[in-house]
């Protein structure tokens, strides 16, 4: 879990094995500062773990990711421009993986495909 909560869940809608999640972006983390201070974006390793965080409320369990198969960063994700995300995610439980396809969407672009396996903790 990230310190300071990065992204707060302003919807979650589930049906059978399919999420979609609003996130808003706190613009004002101190994450900002360093990453970067002339232009702040959000790190990718936030993003993957907005994915984990997601799952493991949805899933109401711990998860820990085991295998990042394919990850994608395909734009930036300004807070200043970008305050809300969209969180597609379809996830598929076999035996004790989850396996995990996930867009994060900003304004219509996105800016993160990511596919991997996830286990309970």
């Amino acid at each position: 879990m990230l310190k300071e909560p990065l992204f707060t869940i302003s919807s979650l809608q589930q049906q059978e094995n399919t999420v979609h999640a609003v996130l808003d972006i706190d613009k004002t983390n101190a994450i900002f500062e360093g990453h970067f201070p002339a232009q702040p974006v959000v790190p990718g390793a936030c993003m993957v773990q907005v994915v984990k965080e997601v799952l493991a409320k949805v899933l109401s369990t711990a998860v820990r990711l085991t295998k990042a198969e394919n990850i994608k960063f395909l734009s930036l994700v300004e807070p200043a421009n970008n305050q809300l995300l969209l969180l597609d995610m379809a996830y598929e439980l076999i035996d004790n993986e989850i396996k995990v396809t996930a867009n994060l969407v900003a304004h219509d672009a996105v800016c993160m495909k990511f596919q991997g396996v996830f286990q309970t903790v």
